[in-house]
């Protein structure tokens, strides 16, 4: 269902902070915004976990990216970074796929690693929100498909379409709505990459994204307020 109000918008956004040259202050700040507008969740590198107690809030989940921005990581090496992401407090886990096993069609290979990344988490905690970040703006439409299916085959709870650092783009309603399809309607999907609008964050939502990632919340949810 769509959102009607600035509140309702806001459950549906992952508020985040990854660029690398972010400061302490920049990301505590990034965090209370998180808490005031009561987001679904921020999304923070992992060298700023853990949180200083008292920063978060309950009702804010706290995410963190593994294998980023590239992809380009070996599957222990996700599985170790999500172990000790969750371990320092994260609640969600947005991993990036390895691209050079999609462009090869190696979709064994792909759900092999999502999978040791969930055993690696479901070992670690329980609970914990595992989300493929597919590079939607880089991929043909079968690949894309196919990574969407080898994602939820390997226990993923979530596709989500962009890094926002690749060169080939960010999210697009299209992309958000053949990962809908693919997927169904159990499994999340999240939009993210380029999306700075009101506008864009609706339009999301109606191709079928139950996440927006943001960094640019404030003006998102400034226009449901005019």
């Amino acid at each position: 269902m769509s959102p009607r109000s600035a509140a309702e918008l806001a459950r549906f956004i992952d508020h985040t902070l990854l660029a690398p040259e972010a400061t302490r202050d920049e990301m505590l700040a990034v965090c209370r915004d998180a808490v005031s507008w009561r987001v679904a969740a921020v999304c923070i590198s992992p060298s700023w976990l853990p949180l200083p107690a008292g920063v978060m809030s309950d009702g804010v989940r706290v995410c963190t990216v593994v294998g980023f921005p590239s992809g380009a990581h070996t599957s222990s090496s996700k599985a170790s970074e999500a172990v000790g992401a969750v371990r320092d407090g994260a609640d969600e886990i947005d991993m990036v796929v390895n691209l050079g096993l999609v462009r090869a069609g190696d979709w064994r290979g792909v759900e092999a690693e999502v999978r040791a990344v969930r055993d690696a988490i479901d070992a670690a905690a329980s609970g914990r929100v595992l989300k493929l970040i597919c590079e939607s703006a880089a991929l043909n439409d079968d690949e894309l498909r196919n990574t969407c299916k080898a994602a939820v085959a390997g226990g993923a709870n979530f596709v989500k379409t962009s890094t926002g650092f690749h060169k080939s783009g960010g999210a697009t309603e299209r992309a958000v709505a053949m990962m809908r399809e693919v997927v169904g309607p159990t499994i999340g999907v999240k939009a993210s990459g380029g999306i700075r609008t009101t506008a864009a964050a609706l339009a999301m939502i109606a191709a079928g994204a139950t996440r927006i990632g943001a960094s640019a919340t404030r003006e998102i949810l400034a226009g449901m307020q005019k």
